[in-house]
C-alpha cells in the first residue's frame, strides 16, 4: 500500500480522487469538478487516519464474519468441464469473458471489493479507462449488487509519473442493511420462482420469468430505488434497469447465464438482457414485455407482450441501438424464439392456419393472442384478410368486436378480444 512507503526526504504524492458515477450500473457520468489534495508521506508508521481506516475494516469485517447470511456467489461451469478455483469461479460470466487478462485482473479486484463491502483498495492497474471499463463488465455480469451506486478513484503521482490507483466504491447502505434487505430480496425471489424449477427446458425457464416479472412488477418510472433489484423484488414497481437486472438474478438462480445489455430505445437510454438458452444466445427485453392497452369500457388492461421474447441480433436492432461497451455476439438462433416455440411464426399464406390460433384462444376465453410473420408482405396480407375484410368473424363464432395492436417492426399483431 502507498501509505506504508517510507521516506526520509519526505516525497510528496500528487493524488487526484475523482468520483465516477454509474447510475444503474449504466452509462458512466464523469464528475466535472475533480478533487484533488497533496498527501505527505510518513517517515515512519501510520498516520492518525490510516489507523483509524484500519480499525474501521477491522469492525467491518467482524461484523460480515458473525453474520449468518453468507454471500452466494452463484457459479456455472460449462457442462462437462471441471472448474478451477480462480479461472472458472467467472467462466460464466459473459462480460468477464470479453475482457483481456489484464482486465479480468481488475474486474476480479472490483467485484471483490464491493462483495467485502471495502471502503478502499488499491488497484493492479494506474489506467482509469481500464477500471471504467472493467467496472462496466461487472456490473452488466452482476445486477445484484444493489448496495453500490459507483465509485470514486484515486490516482498517485510521483515526479509527475502515476504509481499507484485506488478504487473506493461508493455504498447507499452499511453491512447489516445490506443483509436485511438481502433476506427479504430472496423472500421476494423465492416466492416468484415456485411455479419453475430448474429442471425444466431452458426455454419455459426464461419465458416464466418473462412472464412472472410482467405480470408481477409495474413499470414506474418514480419507484424508489428504480435502478436495482430492490425495486423490482420489494416494491414490485421499477424501470428498464431494473426489470433486466431482476430477470438476470432469477434467471441466475434457474441456471441460465444473463448478462445486462446497455443501449437506447426510441431514443432513450434502456437495458435489457442478452440470454444464453440451449447454447444459443438471443436478446429478450422484459421492460418491452410489459405492455398496457384500452379495453372496451376504456380501461386500461395490462398484458404480457412476447415480441421481445428471444430475438434475433437483427430483430434487435431494428428498434434498439446496442452500446458496445463490452463486444456482443451475433445471435442468429431462432428455435427459442416465443412465436416459433408456439407454433405461432408462418413463412408463407395461409389463413386457416393463422384462424387455428385465433380459433383456439377466442374458444378458451384467452384475454388475447398473437401471430407473427417472416415478412412484411404476410403481416400486411393478414391484417387485410383479417381486420379489414373481417375474415377473422370465420374462425371466431360469436365475436362482435376486436380491438388489435400492430408492431410492424417485428410483423407481429396482437388480438385482444
Amino acid at each position: 500500500m502507498l501509505n506504508k512507503i517510507k521516506s526520509r526526504l519526505g516525497v510528496v504524492l500528487w493524488a487526484v480522487s475523482a468520483a465516477f458515477l454509474l447510475p444503474g450500473c449504466g452509462l458512466a457520468e464523469r464528475c466535472q469538478n475533480l478533487a484533488a489534495e497533496f498527501f505527505q508521506e510518513e517517515d515512519a508508521g501510520q498516520s492518525t487516519e490510516t489507523q483509524k481506516k484500519a480499525a474501521r475494516n477491522k469492525t467491518r469485517k467482524e461484523v460480515r464474519k458473525a453474520s449468518k447470511k453468507a454471500e452466494p456467489e452463484t457459479v456455472f461451469a460449462e457442462e462437462g468441464t471441471e472448474a478451477s478455483p480462480q479461472e472458472d469461479r467467472y467462466a460464466d460470466f459473459f462480460a468477464y469473458r470479453t475482457l483481456d487478462d489484464s482486465k479480468q485482473e481488475i474486474y476480479r479486484e472490483v467485484l471483490t471489493a464491493i462483495r467485502e463491502q471495502e471502503e478502499q483498495v488499491s488497484l493492479s492497474t494506474t489506467d482509469v479507462d481500464v477500471l471504467e471499463e472493467a467496472y462496466k463488465a461487472v456490473c452488466a455480469d452482476h445486477g445484484d449488487l444493489y448496495w453500490v451506486s459507483g465509485y470514486v478513484y484515486t490516482q498517485y503521482t510521483r515526479g509527475g509519473k502515476l504509481i499507484g490507483m485506488d478504487f473506493a466504491p461508493k455504498y447507499t447502505m452499511d453491512f447489516e442493511q445490506r443483509n436485511q434487505i438481502g433476506q427479504q430480496i430472496d423472500d421476494s425471489v423465492q416466492e416468484l420462482l415456485a411455479g419453475i424449477s430448474r429442471t425444466d427446458s431452458d426455454y419455459d425457464k426464461a419465458k416464466y420469468v418473462f412472464e412472472i416479472l410482467v405480470q408481477n412488477v409495474d413499470y414506474d418510472s418514480g419507484s424508489e430505488n428504480n435502478q436495482n433489484i430492490i425495486s423490482t423484488f420489494l416494491n414490485r414497481a421499477t424501470v428498464c434497469q431494473g426489470y433486466a437486472a431482476g430477470a438476470q438474478y432469477l434467471l441466475r438462480q434457474l441456471g441460465i447465464q444473463s448478462v445486462i445489455v446497455t443501449g437506447e430505445a426510441n431514443g432513450e437510454s434502456h437495458a435489457w438482457n442478452l440470454v444464453r438458452l440451449d447454447g444459443n444466445y438471443y436478446y429478450m427485453d422484459v421492460t418491452w414485455g410489459n405492455s398496457r392497452y384500452l379495453d372496451s369500457d376504456s380501461q386500461v388492461e395490462k398484458y404480457v407482450n412476447y415480441n421481445y421474447m428471444a430475438v434475433t441480433s437483427e430483430e434487435i436492432r431494428r428498434t434498439h441501438r446496442l452500446d458496445l461497451s463490452f463486444a456482443l455476439p451475433e445471435c442468429t438462433e431462432t428455435k427459442n424464439n416465443y412465436f416459433i416455440r408456439e407454433g405461432r411464426y408462418f413463412t408463407e399464406w395461409n389463413p386457416d392456419a393463422v384462424g387455428a390460433v385465433l380459433a383456439e384462444a377466442w374458444n378458451a376465453g384467452a384475454k388475447s393472442t398473437a401471430v407473427k410473420f417472416a415478412s412484411r408482405e404476410l403481416y400486411d396480407r393478414a391484417l387485410a384478410y383479417l381486420v379489414g375484410e373481417q375474415h377473422i368473424a370465420d374462425y371466431c363464432d360469436g365475436i362482435t368486436s376486436i380491438y388489435y395492436l400492430e408492431d410492424r417492426d417485428l410483423f407481429v399483431v396482437t388480438f385482444h378480444f
